[in-house]
């Protein structure tokens, strides 16, 4: 199932500039008896990437065409990409580019049900790159998780684990990290690089709320392998805890599950 600007259609122009240079963004939302799970969170988010790189949409309009490409999907994976249009040879865009709208519908990934018990983590040896003018962004540009997903094809390695150029922890290939220390729940900062995901953020409201400290930070290695529990989390499986890392092993600890119980409204069905 897929549909460029509102339409029912399978490609884009060979001058679109998403092929050329990754010039757009992209969101992934859980869709459930026709709605978009965290809907509010991604609409922001993409928002404030569009005004970032200058790409211009109507909010209200971009809403509205995911609703109703939701409906239709009914349950599974919406994936919306936004690029700025078509161009011409060259970097600069080209006046008067028209965005375009690309919507993506797919079945829902089924991910091992003992992944929500506890996951082994891959160390990855690429790196982020220091970017602040793209950092947080869910920008096209995935070249850096393409390499460092290449990097196991071991089924017992659920997720990568991806550091910056200057050694401190960011994120998982396709998730963010939490890790809890003393009660506080601290994750990485994304100011130099990284994709701030919606699960993360809501995490980040849910866990104030319930009276736990949280914090972005910036995360190290030795900090990491200190803590007393680590999970990650993204948009479509919730939380899964951390319990192994090398020679590493973490417990799937009582803070761990205190936060999936906080958020089974939202990872039960994924």
């Amino acid at each position: 199932m897929s549909w460029v600007d509102g339409q029912p259609l399978g490609g884009v122009s060979v001058h679109d500039r998403a092929l050329a240079y990754g010039d757009g963004l992209f969101e992934t939302m859980r869709v459930i008896a026709g709605r978009p799970r965290l809907f509010e969170r991604h609409l922001a988010r993409l928002q404030a990437g569009c005004e970032r790189l200058g790409i211009v949409i109507e909010p209200r309009a971009v809403s509205q065409e995911i609703l109703a490409f939701s409906r239709e999907l009914d349950d599974g994976v919406a994936k919306l990409i936004i690029t700025r249009g078509e161009g011409l040879r060259g970097y600069a865009p080209a006046p008067g580019a028209v965005p375009r709208r690309i919507l993506l519908g797919s079945p829902v990934p089924r991910y091992p049900a003992e992944h929500r018990a506890g996951v082994t983590l891959f160390p990855c040896r690429t790196r982020l790159a220091e970017q602040p003018a793209l950092a947080g962004l869910k920008h096209l540009n995935r070249l850096e998780q393409v390499l460092a997903r290449s990097e196991w094809s071991d089924a017992s390695y659920a997720e990568g684990l991806m550091q910056d150029m200057s050694g401190r922890v960011i994120e998982g290939v396709f998730s963010n990290v939490f890790l809890a220390k003393s009660g506080r729940l601290i994750t990485p900062s994304l100011e130099r690089c990284g994709v701030a995901g919606v699960m993360r953020a809501e995490l980040i409201e849910r866990a104030g709320q319930a009276g736990i400290p949280v914090a972005a930070e910036d995360v190290w290695l030795e900090q990491l392998l200190a803590a007393d529990e680590v999970f990650l989390c993204n948009s479509l499986y919730g939380i899964w805890p951390v319990t192994e890392l090398g020679a590493h092993r973490w417990p799937h600890g009582p803070l761990t599950r205190k936060l999936q119980a906080l958020i089974s409204d939202l990872s039960s069905s994924a």
